[in-house]
């Protein structure tokens, strides 16, 4: 399939779900992916909302890409994008129980924390929505190749879109060069998968792009907790 066939489908399926599904949000971590569908959303279904979860311990190349993307992009949606954060008393609680990187010392600790800083925030945003979209990608991982175009989220009880499932990395990094999509500098600096600071490194030549998230961590089911597959 070709790059504008590819295109096209994807500006269909937003505008569906934009038609059928409303209100729906698109959740995005100011990655590539997120931003080719921030960029389509605001060109062909800007009554889709869009939200990030600021879990407070950011790069500073990602609040910069936050603030460009809310200077271009909020006069073209319906709603400006929506920025969710973690309950200030969790993570205190948190810190003062476990230490300020307790993630590094244990898998149960760093999902404790995702928990607090990402998936609680996530539930929030969530609440009241008929549908999500991610930009979930199967090349992304293993633990990815699995899903499905459209899914069922149990833990939200709604429909959970993922409208780049079979775009490769090529196809995501063409349309931002030819529309002028903004992107974290990050990636310039073999970033390709960008969390948090303490917990995202670039990648070596030939490592798996989800290789520099939590890269103390064994492989296998390396996800903070916001897709997980029942």
């Amino acid at each position: 399939m070709s790059l504008d066939a590819r295109i096209a489908a994807t500006i269909a399926l937003l505008e569906r779900i934009q038609d059928e599904f409303a209100p729906a949000a698109l959740a995005s971590s100011l990655g590539a992916e997120d931003m080719v569908l921030t960029d389509l959303v605001a060109r062909h279904a800007p009554g889709i909302g869009i939200f990030t979860l600021d879990t407070g311990r950011l790069h500073a190349e990602t609040y910069d890409l936050l603030a460009k993307t809310q200077e271009l992009y909020n006069p073209k949606l319906e709603t400006p994008l929506q920025i969710y954060y973690p309950q200030t008393e969790a993570i205190q609680s948190y810190v003062q129980a476990s230490g300020i990187n307790a993630f590094y010392e244990s898998v149960e600790l760093r999902k404790g924390c995702c928990g607090i800083r990402k998936v609680e925030p996530l539930g929030r945003a969530l609440s009241g929505k008929k549908a999500w979209i991610t930009g979930l990608r199967r090349q992304q991982s293993n633990a990815r190749a699995s899903l499905a175009e459209q899914e069922w989220d149990a833990d939200h009880g709604i429909p959970k879109f993922n409208p780049l499932i079979e775009w490769s990395e090529a196809e995501v990094w063409e349309y931002i060069r030819s529309n002028a999509v903004p992107y974290n500098k990050l990636h310039d600096q073999h970033f390709p998968s960008i969390g948090c600071a303490p917990c995202t490194r670039a990648i070596a030549m030939g490592e798996d792009i989800r290789a520099g998230r939590w890269w103390w961590e064994q492989e296998g089911g390396k996800e903070c907790g916001l897709h997980v597959k029942h």
